[in-house]
């Protein structure tokens, strides 16, 4: 069984056990998080398709990791004008464990 949730404006296909890379949410290592946006659940013929989403159905999560991503460089160049801009930017994020998924 698996459930389609949203979350950070992406959405994500996820099972039980499953560990996801999320937007950056508030909290700390440990923290427990219900995500009530289910878009989709089921498996197969059994699969449940919300309108724009499910009521009645969460996802159980827990916080694993909060951390920052690798370094993404944006360099902007105009040819034979002498400008060049190198800037630098880490996403912070969020990794979720799949405890359960309520349906």
């Amino acid at each position: 069984m698996y459930a389609v949730i949203r979350t950070g404006g992406k959405q994500y296909k996820v099972a039980l056990g499953d560990k996801v890379k999320v937007e950056k949410i508030a909290g700390v290592i440990g923290d427990s998080v219900t995500i009530s946006d289910v878009l989709a659940v089921g498996e197969g013929d059994d699969l449940k398709i919300g309108y724009p989403v499910l009521e009645d159905v969460s996802v159980e999560t827990k916080i694993v990791e909060q951390k920052r991503d690798k370094k993404v460089i944006v360099f902007k160049m105009k040819r034979r004008k002498n400008y060049r801009r190198r800037q630098g930017h880490r996403q912070s994020f969020t990794r979720l464990e799949i405890k359960a998924i309520n349906a």
